[in-house]
């Protein structure tokens, strides 16, 4: 096997190698990058999910362009990659949920995905100029208009679940003492669907600048997310 991987760097000349080499690790830094602001905020497409995304679709692109050095192809190189822009609808789908009180979540996340896609198509044919920029972009349009956002909205849910149905109200304490703030709660069946867990969501009149998974460090907490 070690031979076999040998064989098929040394038939890679070494510029095109130390390309796909940077591209690639530009692509996982994307990734991570985006990801790590959608972990903060408790999104179930994280750091993992994000880096994956962007790593297939830089390969997709660079596939292309391996074709066309060492087969001669002379087809249309971004055949594959405009599969990506279509095919990780998918992923998108899966994260767009609509909610019992008709809000819908996870549009941004969604969003978020789609475009670290794109970047990724970006770094393996080798824009790193675009794909640097948007990637700026994109964290910055998250990050500063999700504060501006906070700010116009009348009121703060978070979703809190519990493994321990019996430490509802000792957890709910223990919130009330962190927040600091008047706040209402009902009780949700549990989004884990783990036997016993118990879901609280939690509705705060007003907008704090709080550190959500901060809540996850109470025991008998064993997930959190803002709705």
């Amino acid at each position: 096997m070690y031979n076999f991987v040998l064989n098929v760097l040394k038939s890679i000349d070494a510029q095109f190698l130390i390309q796909v080499l940077i591209r690639c690790f530009l692509a996982v830094v994307a990734g991570a990058l985006i990801g790590s602001e959608r972990a903060r905020h408790g999104r179930a497409a994280g750091m993992r999910t994000h880096i994956l995304v962007c790593l297939g679709a830089a390969l997709t692109a660079m596939i292309g362009l391996y074709l066309e050095k060492y087969f001669g192809s002379t087809g249309d190189l971004t055949r594959i990659s405009a599969q990506v822009v279509s095919g990780i609808g998918f992923l998108g789908a899966g994260m767009i949920i609509l909610k019992s009180n008709n809000v819908i979540t996870g549009l941004t996340t969604a969003a978020g995905v789609w475009t670290t896609g794109i970047i990724g198509i970006a770094l393996g044919y080798g824009f790193y100029a675009g794909a640097i920029i948007a990637t700026v972009l994109f964290l910055g349009a998250i990050i500063l208009f999700a504060k501006f956002e906070r700010r116009k909205k009348s009121a703060e849910v978070i979703y809190v679940e519990i493994d321990d149905m019996y430490k509802v109200n000792e957890i709910i304490g223990v919130i009330g003492e962190m927040l600091g703030t008047d706040f209402s709660y009902h009780i949700t069946a549990p989004k884990s669907n783990f036997a016993g867990n118990i879901g609280v969501s939690i509705v705060i009149e007003k907008r704090l600048e709080f550190d959500v998974l901060g809540l996850c460090e109470i025991e008998h907490v064993v997930f959190v997310e803002e709705e």
